[in-house]
């Protein structure tokens, strides 16, 4: 197998983009959540000349040398406003998301990766959820709120996270385990232990030595 991929789908407050990261270190790969949207978001401004001729070079290693260039985002990002869709502006992430998986081994938070990589043979698949009271005071630790505005914060974004999912996988619920190889509880695991769990099902899986 010459890449492969980790999904990581996740409630917001459960520590899945932490888990990504550490798991990215450990591994020796790359994790990308939010750098995607803002390449994407790029590429859906311009016009239609302009964004065929970048079409044209959206291929692996192109992809892979701009993304990383983008700045990570290190502090949870919340979404307090409604799901509005974007077709064009998804289409371009979900053409990213796919050459990086041809360009690299990886891992991908978010996005509705799990959907869009779902035929293929080298993606593993997670899902993260906890405890309302772990989310609460992760998200409380992690933002310097308050519990009724963390309460807010995860309730509101989970929502968003939902909508969007059933939107652009026709009507399937984001939370269903079946979508996922694996589901885990980070509440009662703990962080470090999601991420073993996560390499032991890579190897059980993709045969990937860890």
């Amino acid at each position: 197998m010459e890449t492969y991929a980790i999904t990581i789908a996740r409630g917001f407050g459960t520590g899945g983009r932490e888990i990504a990261s550490k798991l990215a270190d450990e591994l020796g790969i790359h994790s990308y959540e939010n750098r995607i949207l803002t390449l994407a978001a790029q590429y859906s401004g311009m016009d239609e000349f302009e964004f065929r001729e970048v079409d044209e070079k959206l291929r692996g290693s192109y992809v892979r040398s701009q993304i990383q260039r983008m700045q990570k985002r290190f502090l949870p990002q919340g979404h307090m406003e409604e799901f509005v869709s974007d077709d064009r502006l998804f289409q371009i992430e979900a053409k990213i998301i796919r050459e990086l998986v041809k360009a690299e081994s990886c891992i991908i938070v978010g996005k509705c990766s799990d959907y869009l990589l779902k035929d293929y043979d080298n993606v593993l698949s997670v899902y993260i959820e906890a405890p309302r009271a772990y989310c609460l005071k992760q998200v409380m630790d992690r933002m310097d709120v308050t519990e009724e505005e963390a309460a807010r914060l995860i309730t509101k974004t989970d929502k968003y996270r939902a909508d969007y999912y059933k939107y652009y996988t026709n009507g399937n619920y984001w939370t269903n385990p079946v979508n996922y190889d694996l589901t885990l509880n980070s509440g009662r695991l703990g962080q470090e232990k999601c991420v073993e769990m996560i390499k032991s099902a890579l190897k059980i899986k993709l045969g990937v030595e860890v």
